[in-house]
Parts: C-alpha cells; structure tokens; sequence
C-alpha cells in the first residue's frame, strides 16, 4: 500500500494541472445535480404541501348567478363541495397599484379549498369591511394586514385582515384575477357563483367535469379550471431550470466519464516501461489497477464532497429563486438522501470509467514488449507528401498528417472532445433563445407589450381616443377573451377575438397561414393538444349556451394559458353575437418605448377607469438561467481542458521515436514544436466542426421538445449566430494551440539521451 500511494502522490506532483481540472470538473458536475435535485422538489412540493392541507378541491367551476349548483353534490365520485360562493368581479387599487379580482362571499372558513393563513388572521363578523387576500395578489399589491384597498369605480373601500396561500390558480396581472375572501356583505354586485369540487379519485377528472357541466347545463358554465392545469402553472419555470440543469449535468458526467477514460488509456501507454517494472518487482495486475483506481476516485471523491458541502451551506443565500428552491428542498424528507446519493452516483460512474481504462493496465506484461517502427497508418499519405512537394510549410502538412492518420485513437480523441463541444454549443442555443424572448418579443406571440381593460364607465370610441393619443403606441388592437368549452365538455380553453380583418392582429406562426377569412383561427400547440386535432381542422366549442365554429388554419406561439388558446378575429366573434364589444386593447409599441412609462401615464390619463398591465414575458422568469448556463459552460470548459491535456499528451508521447527522423532532415525544434501544436489544433478544430455539426440540431430539437411539452409549442429555438460561432470556434482551435507550445516545446528540446531512450 505504501508503494502504491508512493506512485499516486508522484503522478500527481507530475499531473496536477489535469487533477486540479478533474476535481472543478466534479464539483461542477455534482453542484448542478443536486441543484436540479433541489428545482424539481421545490417546483412540485409547495403547491402540493398547499393543496394537502387545504385539503383543496380537484375542480373550480364558475357559473351564472341562476345555476344550480346543489346538484353536484350527488354527483358519483364527488366526495365534498365547496360553496357555491357568490362571486363578483372587480378593480382594487393600492398605492396606486391596481389589480383585477375575485371578490368571493365566504361565510364561513371552508373545510374544502381551506386559504392557509400566512398572516392576519380569517374574516370576523365583528369586521365586516374585512377581506383575505390570495398571496400572490398580496405580494402584486405590496398589502399587508391592516391595509386599505380602494374598489375603483365606487366609493367602497375594503380593509386587509388576512394573507393567505391557495392550492387554486394564483394571481397574473392581465390574465388571472386574484382571490379576494370577503364576508357575502362586500359582495355587493355578484355576477356569478364559483363551486369547488373534492374528487374521491382524482384521475376521474374529466369525467366528474363532463357530468358536472351536463348536470348544470353547458349554457351556465363560465370556466372549469382543474387540480391538474393548477399544479402545471405553479410548477412552471422551476421545472423548466430542473430540467435544464439535470440534462446538462447528466452530459457532463458522461463527458467526464469519457475524459477521464482517454486520460488513463493515455497515460497507461506512456507509462509501460514503469508498469512492466512495478509488476517484475512484485505488484499484481489488482494492484497496479487500484493505483489509478483510488488516483481518480479520490479526485472525484473531493470535488463531490466539496459540491455536497457548497450547496448545503451556501445554496440558501443564493439569491433569486435558485436559493428559495435550496431552501425549501432543505427542509423536504428526501433531501438527506439526494444529497448522499448523487455525489455517491456521480463518484461511482467515474469510478467505472476509471476501472475500465485502468484494466488496460493491469494486463500489461511484465517485460516490455519493444514498440513497432512504424506504427499503424504512420507513413505519409499521397496527399502529403502531394502537399510536401507543393512546398507548403512542413509543420502545417505533417502536423495535419499526424492528427488524421486513420488511427482509431485519433478518432476517439476527436469524439471526446466533441462531446463537451456539442454540449456547449446546446448551452449557448439555450441563451440564445431565451435571448430572443427579449430582442424579438414578436417573434414569439408577445407582438403586444401592453394590455388595457377599461372598465364599464368608457365605451370603445372614449376608449380608443385615450389610447391613440399617446404618441409612443404604435398600433391598438381591440378585443375579447371569453372561457369556451371544448368538445366533450371537459375543460375550458381561452377563446379570443383580436384585431379586425382589416387590421388583424399579428400573431407569431409556426405553421399554416394567418387567420384573414370568415371562421377561420389560429391556435396553440396545447389546444391541439387538447382536442387532438392539428391545422385544416374544424373544431366546435361552446360559449355560454352558443355554439361556436371555427376552422383552424395555423399554429401560433402562445406563451400564455399553456398554449390552450384559439384565436380569430373580433369580426369573426361579431357574426355570431353581434352584441359582442371590445373588452380588452393590444397595444403594440412604438421601438425604444418603455412599456411600464407608457402604462403609468394611460393609467393616469384613464383617471382610474383603465387597467393597464405590460404583458407577462415567460423569459423574464427564466432570468436564474442566465448564469446557470454560464456556470456549465465553464463546467464544459473545464472537461475539455482535460481532454485537450491528454490529446496533447499522447501527440507528444507518440512523436518521441519520431524526434531523431525530424532532426536529421534538418527540422529545428521550433518547427518540430509547430508540428505538434499544428496537430493538437487540426484534431480540436475536428471536434469543433463534429461539435458544432450535431449540437445545432441537438439544440433546436430539445428546444422545441420542451416547447411542444409547455403548451407554447415548436419553433422556439434560435442558434447562435454565425459569428458566434465562429468566433467559438476561433477561440478554441487558438485556445488548444495555446495549451500545446509549452509541452511541445519541451519535447522538442530533449536531450538525444533521452530520445533514444524513447525509441528503444
């Protein structure tokens, strides 16, 4: 034992450039494991910890005042009912802030859908301008109990008691109104009734939907909202950042794994001599394996630790949403066993890969066998020395001969260190895209930057004179957005009407053509979903107790609602309910117009009766992204340098015999120094074009995969740019060049002694 950690702590002192990379590599590789670890429990565990203890209800239904929701309570597989609670929809304003809401009539504390109180305390009748506020819309609202919040348009004003958490669809600006809980006094004005439904199995979903929207009539259905859609949206771009940094950890590990297997193969043939001795001295094929083995297994092992530690420590004060994830994943049962459990995994698949090139070793003979004089594929090709005799320099022409000889290690030294490559090249497809959502908002369904609901005291005409007096808004796009629903009366989509045929509103397409004609539409990727139809379908859905036929000619990017919107013109909407007015504006501003300066001055120029909100950019969620993609990157980088060390050193070790040929023609070292830098430079600029090659598509296709999942749908993806890439590319090849002139140059100037040494 004495001897074999003798020989590991001498190839470290000889090779700790290359254990100091396999350590960062590790800790790299193992830190965004666990982080990933950490975004897919806190994306799933809170609002599942919700909704178990508010014992929450499967499915919302919103119906007119006059339905009857009593009779669901029969209903087969209903195992309790929340409400019906009188609903009344309206504007609150705070601190100059204002927001759509729910007002909900709550007698008393529901034991189904039960609000988890974060703060105050639940509604008193000695109170009665009380309210709880949903947290979300708290937070929009900068409220805390004891607050005042104003009802625009009336002279009501109500008091916060109460903050509490919901396992219920939260609070967007512009999409989703927040819940307000109130005592059935503040709900002055109800226009509907929304009634929550406990389910005895929860996977009957659209069934006890189906029967419940049969039972009440289709015509009294506003909107269904279910547990499943609940659970999506809270999950949201925490998934997304697990996803990513689980799919980028587990590539590197394999590069890892692949750059750590080439290492020792590597060394093992430039360490014959000294393993034929260790094994005439004594050490058996075990031994001689276990030397590499615990040389790499501890390299691992401390980047691991290290990680392990690292995230545990400090992984709560990262700051942003990464940190809350740590935090909250923290106090989760099974954090003590991911965190033992993925450094052990990611240690033992080194370990692996570590056995497998180190058993090469273990079989080398004790007396060493002499190295052919001409190695396999050595000789010049006809193209060379074609090359050769058109005087082209000597070093550019062997240095290209050397990397490309046809030689099976030269091809797996390419296709490890194309591997890290392609994987950056995916990284930076992922920024490039997420890069778009804010350079080209058009592109991808976000044409709008503003949405304006004014409320009942303007018409269309007041209306549009308000918005087309602001110089900074460059088009006004009017419309409508009304719950539908679908075929088979199972769940509720977003039908909306923008823009008119003379003026249609511009929606980003992915596939078909726009929507110009009578009934025509487009739709999202999670609509067709849905129904399971695609574009040059008809599909027919309900709006109130009216039926509604559209024909889908082509596919939107739809960031919001899932993709689960179908969208024609407001003229389209007219034909079948000629009554039907805008309800909502697009706006479509002018280039260099900041969106939250132009929604401040028509919130004042509405005196009070616009509701202006920049619209949501999903990117702006993805914002942690940013330096996580930064942070593999140089995890990648890290990989490379390994694999980059051990081609360099290969090359070096397998020009040795050629050293004294090179000499007697007349080469100086400097040339013989170009020769091989010129070779580890063609074999990275190999792996640069293989990388490049493959990790566009690779890019595009997981892009578009995550896309099609989300609901928005194909066509997200943006690579990089060619000088972009170029510049990479550049960066690399130079980078790889850099890295070889010093071992080159060493080589080159060896004493003869040793030369000769080399050969025999």
């Amino acid at each position: 034992m004495r001897a074999t950690l003798r020989w590991a702590h001498s190839d470290l002192r000889t090779h700790r450039g290359e254990a100091l990379s396999i350590v960062l590599a590790a800790a790299g590789i193992v830190t965004s494991l666990l982080l990933a670890t950490a975004l897919f429990g806190y994306a799933t565990n809170p609002w599942q910890r919700v909704f178990a203890q508010a014992h929450g209800a499967h499915v919302w239904i919103h119906t007119g005042r006059g339905a009857d929701a009593a009779k669901l309570t029969g209903l087969d597989g209903v195992e309790s009912v929340a409400g019906p609670y009188a609903t009344e929809s309206a504007t609150v304003v705070s601190r100059g802030t204002r927001a759509s809401v729910e007002l909900r009539g709550t007698p008393r504390l529901p034991s189904v859908g039960r609000p988890l109180l974060t703060s105050g305390r639940w509604l008193d009748p000695a109170r009665p301008d009380g309210v709880v506020l949903e947290s979300r819309l708290a937070r929009a609202l900068l409220a805390e109990p004891g607050d005042t919040l104003s009802v625009a348009g009336t002279a009501r004003t109500v008091t916060v008691v109460g903050i509490a958490d919901s396992a219920e669809p939260g609070y967007r600006p512009g999409e989703q109104p927040g819940i307000v809980w109130a005592p059935p006094a503040v709900v002055r004005e109800p226009g509907g009734q929304v009634t929550g439904l406990r389910l005895t199995d929860p996977e009957d979903t659209d069934y006890a939907v189906q029967r419940a929207v049969t039972v009440l009539g289709a015509g009294a259905v506003s909107e269904v909202s279910t547990w499943q859609q609940t659970r999506a949206e809270a999950q949201g771009e925490n998934r997304l950042l697990g996803q990513v940094l689980g799919l980028f950890g587990l590539g590197a590990l394999v590069a890892a794994g692949f750059a750590v297997h080439g290492a020792i193969g590597t060394r093992v043939r430039g360490h014959l001599r000294d393993i034929s001795v260790l094994k005439a001295i004594g050490f058996t094929p075990g031994q001689v394996v276990r030397i590499f083995l615990i040389q790499h297994v501890a390299y691992a092992l401390l980047g691991a630790v290290a990680a392990a530690a690292l995230t545990q420590g400090l992984g709560g004060r990262i700051p942003g949403r990464l940190g809350d994830a740590v935090g909250v994943w923290q106090g989760l049962p099974e954090h003590t066993v991911a965190l033992f459990a993925i450094p052990v995994g990611a240690v033992l698949f080194i370990a692996a890969t570590t056995w497998l090139a180190a058993w090469r070793a273990g079989r080398v003979p004790p007396v060493p066998v002499p190295r052919p004089a001409a190695p396999a594929g050595g000789r010049l090709s006809g193209a060379a020395r074609g090359a050769l005799g058109l005087r082209l320099p000597a070093a550019l022409v062997l240095g290209w001969h050397k990397a490309f000889t046809g030689r099976a290690r030269s091809w797996a030294a390419i296709a490890r260190l194309a591997l890290p490559l392609l994987l950056i090249v995916v990284a930076m497809s992922a920024w490039t895209t997420i890069d778009r959502f804010h350079s080209r908002p058009e592109e991808v369904g976000l044409a709008a930057s503003l949405t304006v609901r004014p409320d009942g005291s303007l018409d269309d005409d007041a209306t549009r004179a308000l918005l087309t007096a602001n110089p900074r808004i460059a088009d006004t796009y009017p419309g409508v957005e009304v719950a539908a629903l679908v075929p088979g009366q199972t769940a509720t989509i977003a039908l909306r009407g923008l823009g008119t045929r003379r003026e249609p509103y511009p929606y980003a397409l992915a596939e078909g053509r726009p929507a110009l004609g009578r009934d025509e539409a487009v739709a999202g990727q999670g609509l067709l979903d849905l129904l399971d139809v695609r574009v040059g379908d008809w599909v027919r859905m309900t709006v109130g107790d009216q039926p509604q036929i559209l024909h889908i000619v082509g596919r939107s990017i739809e960031p919001e609602n899932a993709g689960r919107n179908i969208s024609t013109s407001l003229d389209t909407l007219r034909e079948n309910d000629p009554r039907l007015i805008p309800t909502l504006y697009q706006l479509v501003l002018r280039p260099g117009a900041d969106p939250h300066a132009v929604a401040d001055e028509l919130a004042a120029a509405g005196h009070g009766h616009l509701d202006v909100h920049p619209v949501t950019n999903p990117a702006d969620g993805l914002s942690p992204l940013r330096g996580l993609v930064a942070g593999l990157i140089a995890v990648l980088g890290l990989i490379g340098v390994v694999e980059l060390l051990t081609t360099i050193g290969g090359t070096v070790r397998e020009g040795e015999p050629d050293l004294l040929a090179l000499k007697a023609i007349g080469l100086s070292p400097r040339a013989i120094t170009a020769i091989t830098v010129m070779a580890t430079a063609c074999t990275t600029l190999a792996a640069v074009v293989v990388g490049t090659a493959l990790g566009i598509p690779l890019a595009h296709w997981l892009i578009d995969a995550q896309g099609r999942s989300s609901g928005i749908g194909a066509g997200l993806a943006r690579g990089p740019s060619p000088a972009v890439l170029l510049l990479f590319s550049g960066a690399t090849v130079l980078g790889a060049a850099a890295l070889a002139v010093l071992p080159a140059a060493r080589s080159a100037r060896r004493r003869l002694a040793d030369t000769l040494s080399a050969v025999a």
